[in-house]
C-alpha cells in the first residue's frame, strides 16, 4: 500500500476554487480587489438531520443544494436548507460519497472513493428515490478522488494514478458509459501522485473543452490541464507544498478560463502552517504563490464570488472557514470548526459541509 493510500484513508476519511460568477463575471478587469467595499460574512448553522460526515456540497440555484458523505449518505434541500432531506443508498451502508454533481432537484450523480470496487458512481433522475449504478472500478489500484461536468451529458472522473499515468475517466452521454482516457493522451505520473478525495474539487470544467486536474503526493504539486474535452492533457507544477501527503487539494477556474485559484496543503497536518495558495491568470500556464490563510492545516474545499466591490474567496478546512478580499493574498478567520467543502450559489447563498452532518449557510453582505 503506497503512502498516499495511507493518507486517503486515515484523513480522508472521518475546495484553486470554484469560481462562482454570475452576471458580473471575473476576469482581469473583473472587480477592483485593491479598495474592496463593506463586506461581513454572515454563517447560519442549519440541521442536516444526519451525523455523517458530509465531504461535498452541490448548490443548484438559492433553492435546490445537494450534500453527500460517509455512511452511505445524500441529502437534498428544495428550500434553501430550511428542511433537509437525507437518505442512506440501500445496501451501500459502507461507501463514501466524497463528491456529488446536481443539475437540478431531480438528476444528480453520486461518485464513491474507495479502493477497486468501492470507486463508483451513480446517477438519480428522480431526486434521490432511486439511483442507477453506473461505473464501478475494476483495476485493484483504482481510487476516485471527484468528478465535474461541462453539461449534463460530459463529464469528467479523477482518480489515482495507475500503471504509471493518471486516471481519468470521461463520459460523453450522461454516464451511460465511462471510458479511461488513452495513457498515449497523458503525462507520465509522479511517484505515488494521485488526488485527496476531500471536498470533491479536485476537478474544474469551464466552456465546452477545457479542464484542470489538481494532483497531490507527488514529489510536486501539479496541474492537469485539457483544452480538447479530455482527450490529452499536460502537467504544470504549481507553486504549493508537496511530497508525501502533500499537495492540492482543489481546483477552480473562471468561466473565461484564465483566472482561477489552486489549495491545498500538508493533509493530516491541521497545526501545519504552508504554501498552500497559488493562483493563476493565464489559464493554468503558470501559477504564482498566494498568502497562507489564517488557519493552520490545509484547506480542503473553497470557493470564489463574485460581488460589486470585487471577488471573495472562502477557503474551509480542518481549522475553519476563512476569506480574503484579494484573491487569496490576506486571510481573516470567520469560524474554527471544522469543514470540508463549500460552494455557493449567489453571494447571498452559500454552504458548508463537514463532520457531525455539519451545515452551515454562508451569505455575503
Amino acid at each position: 500500500m503506497s503512502m498516499f493510500r495511507v493518507f486517503s484513508r486515515r484523513f480522508l476519511t472521518s475546495p484553486c476554487l470554484l469560481l462562482l460568477l454570475g452576471s458580473l463575471g471575473w476576469g482581469c478587469g473583473g472587480g477592483d480587489a485593491s479598495q474592496p467595499g463593506p463586506v461581513e460574512l454572515v454563517l447560519t448553522p442549519q440541521e442536516s438531520g444526519t451525523t455523517a460526515l458530509l465531504q461535498a456540497v452541490s448548490p443548484v440555484s438559492e433553492e435546490v443544494v445537494w450534500v453527500s458523505g460517509h455512511e452511505g449518505t445524500y441529502a437534498r434541500t428544495l428550500d434553501g436548507g430550511v428542511t433537509w432531506s437525507v437518505s442512506v443508498m440501500t445496501g451501500e451502508e459502507d461507501l463514501q460519497f466524497r463528491d456529488v454533481e446536481a443539475f437540478d432537484g431531480d438528476i444528480a450523480y453520486l461518485m464513491s472513493a474507495g479502493s477497486g470496487d468501492l470507486s463508483r458512481i451513480y446517477r438519480t433522475d428522480d431526486g434521490g428515490a432511486s439511483w442507477v449504478l453506473q461505473y464501478t472500478a475494476k483495476h485493484p489500484d483504482a481510487f476516485l478522488d471527484c468528478m465535474a461536468f461541462w453539461d449534463r451529458e460530459r463529464g469528467l472522473a479523477y482518480g489515482d494514478a495507475v500503471d504509471g499515468v493518471p486516471f481519468i475517466l470521461r463520459t460523453e452521454d450522461g454516464g451511460g458509459t465511462w471510458a479511461r482516457v488513452s495513457p498515449q493522451g497523458l503525462p507520465s505520473a509522479q511517484d505515488g501522485e494521485g488526488g485527496f478525495a476531500a471536498s470533491g474539487t479536485c476537478i474544474a470544467t469551464s466552456g465546452d473543452r477545457r479542464a484542470w486536474i489538481a494532483t497531490g503526493n507527488g514529489a510536486r504539486a501539479r496541474v492537469l490541464l485539457t483544452s480538447d474535452a479530455g482527450e490529452s492533457w499536460e502537467a504544470v507544477d504549481v507553486p504549493v507544498a508537496g511530497g508525501s501527503g502533500a499537495g492540492l487539494t482543489t481546483v477552480r477556474m473562471g468561466t473565461e478560463g484564465g483566472i482561477g485559484l489552486a489549495m491545498g496543503g500538508v493533509i493530516g497536518s491541521d497545526t501545519l502552517r504552508t504554501e498552500n495558495v497559488a493562483s493563476t491568470q493565464d489559464g493554468g500556464i503558470r501559477w504564482v504563490p498566494g498568502g497562507s490563510t489564517a488557519m493552520r492545516g490545509p484547506v480542503y474545499g473553497s470557493a470564489l464570488v463574485a460581488i460589486p466591490s470585487g471577488p471573495v474567496v472562502v477557503a474551509v478546512g480542518p481549522g475553519g472557514i476563512d476569506w480574503s478580499r484579494d484573491l487569496g493574498n490576506q486571510w481573516s478567520s470567520a469560524d474554527t470548526v471544522s469543514y470540508w467543502a463549500v460552494a455557493f450559489a449567489s453571494p447571498g447563498a452559500g454552504w458548508a459541509v463537514g463532520p457531525g452532518g455539519r451545515i452551515t449557510r454562508l451569505a455575503l453582505r
